[in-house]
C-alpha cells in the first residue's frame, strides 16, 4: 500500500497533468515558464522526485505538443527549453531514448529548415542536437543517418545570427569527433560550406575543417580548389583562417597541387581580368571597384599565403622556386590596379631575395639597378614609388630561377614523396626546359 504522502504526490502529479491537458496556448506557456524556472539544472532523479516518479508522463506531453506546433513556431522557444531540461539532466538516458523514439531528431532538423521559425528557436534546436550528439557515438550516427549534416550545414550557411552559427560550429565539431562511420560525411559538408555566401559560416567552417582534417588524416580532392576560391574574400578573418588551413594542408598529399594553385593565382587569367570593362571603368559617374575585384583580392591573398608558407619552411620555399614563383611574384608587383597585391608580392619576394642568392641575382638583373635599389630600400612601400614604366617591367619580366636551379643540380626535396621517383621528375624538367629553349629560339 502507498503511504498518504505518496498518494498526495501522485494526486498532485495527476492534477498537474490534467491542468496541462486542459490548458490552452496561453496557460501552457505559463506552465512552461514555471517549469523552466523551478527545474533548470536538475538531475534525472531530482526530476523524478519532482514528478512523483512520473516525469516521463510530462515529457511525452511536451514531445507530442512539439510535433503538433513546431511548424507554426508558437511557444516553441519555451517548449524546446523544457525538453532540454529533460535531455540535459544527469542520468537522463531514459528521457533521451523516449525523445528519440517519437522522432525527436527529425523534428529538430526540420525546424532548422522552416522559414517561419524564429532564429532563436532554431538556435535552441541546435542546442538540443548538441546534447544528443554529446550523449555518445550511436546518437551522432542517428543524427547523420537522418540527413542531419546536410540540414545543419544549410542552416549554418543561411543563418543571419552569428551566435546561432557559433552553436552550429560546436555541433559540427562534436559530430566529427568519435564518429568514424560518418566523420567523412561531416568533412565533405564542411568543404561544401566554403562556397557559401556567409563570411561567418566560411570562417567557422575553415576552423572546424582544420580539426576534421587532423582526425581524418586523408584529404578530399576538392579541398584545394575550394580553399583557394575562399581567398577571394574581402573579409580578413576569413582569409586568415584559409591561410591557417593551407599551412596544415601542405603536410598532406595535396601539397603539390596547393603550391601550384597558389603560384598560378599570382597571374590572373585574361578571362578573369577582362571582367574590368573599360567603358565602365572610364565613366567618372561609376565608382571605381577594381580594388575589390575578387581576382585581385585572391592574388594578394595568394602572395601573402606564399610568404607565410615560405617563411615557415625553407623546403617549401625551395619547392616554389621550381614553380617559377619569383616570376609570378614580380608580375603581381606590376599590377597597378591593386596596391595590396603589389605590397604582398613585394614583401614575399623580399624574403626569397634575402634567402636565396640565385634569386637575388636574377631579380637584380631583371629589375635593373635603379628599381632594385628602390626595392631593397623599402619593399613594403615600393608600390607607392614606382611609375607605370617600372610596373610594366615587373609585369613583363622573364625571370626563370627554376631553370638556373635545374642546371645547378638543385631539385625538389620533400615533393619527391608525392611526385614519384627522382628520375621521373628530372625527365619532366628536361622536357620542360627543352620546350622553353625551343620557344625562345623561335
Amino acid at each position: 500500500m502507498t503511504s498518504i504522502k505518496e498518494q498526495a504526490a501522485i494526486s498532485r502529479l495527476l492534477s498537474f497533468l490534467q491542468d496541462w491537458d486542459n490548458a490552452g496556448k496561453v496557460a501552457r506557456n505559463h506552465i512552461l515558464n514555471t517549469f523552466i524556472k523551478t527545474n533548470q539544472g536538475k538531475t534525472a532523479p531530482e526530476l523524478e522526485q519532482e514528478f512523483s516518479q512520473g516525469a516521463s508522463l510530462f515529457l511525452v506531453r511536451l514531445t507530442s505538443w512539439l510535433r503538433l506546433i513546431y511548424m507554426t513556431g508558437s511557444c516553441l522557444d519555451k517548449l524546446l527549453k523544457s525538453i532540454g531540461i529533460f535531455l540535459s539532466a544527469v542520468s537522463s538516458n531514459r528521457y533521451l531514448i523516449e525523445f528519440l523514439e517519437v522522432g525527436g531528431i527529425l523534428t529538430l532538423l526540420e525546424i532548422l529548415g522552416l522559414e517561419k521559425i524564429k532564429e532563436e528557436d532554431k538556435k535552441e534546436s541546435i542546442r538540443l542536437l548538441q546534447v544528443i550528439a554529446n550523449s555518445g557515438r550511436k546518437y551522432k550516427e542517428l543524427i547523420c543517418e537522418s540527413y542531419g549534416v546536410r540540414s545543419i550545414a544549410e542552416f549554418l550557411a543561411k543563418s543571419k545570427s552569428e551566435e546561432s552559427q557559433e552553436e552550429v560550429q560546436v555541433l559540427l565539431d562534436s559530430l566529427v569527433h568519435g564518429n568514424p562511420k560518418y566523420q567523412n560525411q561531416v568533412y565533405k559538408g564542411l568543404i561544401a560550406l566554403l562556397s557559401c555566401a556567409s563570411p561567418k559560416a566560411q570562417q567557422l567552417s575553415l576552423q572546424t575543417l582544420r580539426t576534421a582534417q587532423s582526425i581524418i588524416g586523408t584529404t578530399h580532392p576538392s579541398i584545394v580548389d575550394c580553399v583557394l576560391k575562399v581567398l577571394r574574400t574581402m573579409h580578413l578573418e576569413v582569409q586568415y583562417e584559409a591561410i591557417e588551413l593551407i599551412k596544415d594542408l601542405v603536410n598532406y598529399d595535396v601539397c603539390q597541387a596547393l603550391l601550384k594553385g597558389l603560384v598560378a593565382l599570382l597571374i590572373p587569367s585574361v578571362k578573369e581580368t577582362s571582367k574590368l570593362q573599360p567603358e565602365i571603368l572610364n565613366d567618372p559617374a561609376v565608382l571605381q571597384l577594381t580594388a575589390n575585384l575578387p581576382v585581385f583580392l585572391q592574388q594578394a591573398a595568394a602572395a601573402k599565403a606564399i610568404g607565410v608558407l615560405a617563411r615557415s619552411n625553407t623546403s617549401i620555399a625551395e619547392e616554389m622556386l621550381h614553380l617559377r614563383v619569383v616570376h609570378s611574384l614580380m608580375a603581381a608587383m606590376g599590377n597597378m590596379d591593386h596596391s595590396n597585391s603589389q605590397r604582398q608580392a613585394s614583401l614575399t619576394l623580399e624574403y626569397f631575395v634575402q634567402t636565396f642568392p640565385v634569386v637575388e641575382e636574377h631579380v637584380r638583373k631583371s629589375m635593373g639597378e635603379e628599381l632594385y635599389a628602390l626595392f631593397l630600400s623599402n619593399a613594403e612601400d615600393l608600390y607607392m614609388k614606382i611609375d607605370s614604366i617600372q610596373a610594366d617591367i615587373l609585369a613583363a619580366n622573364k625571370v626563370n630561377v627554376s631553370k638556373a636551379l635545374y642546371t645547378s643540380g638543385i631539385s625538389y626535396s620533400r615533393l619527391s614523396f608525392y611526385l614519384g621517383p627522382p628520375e621521373e621528375n628530372q625527365l619532366a624538367y628536361t622536357t620542360y626546359f627543352q620546350k622553353e629553349d625551343s620557344e625562345g629560339k623561335e
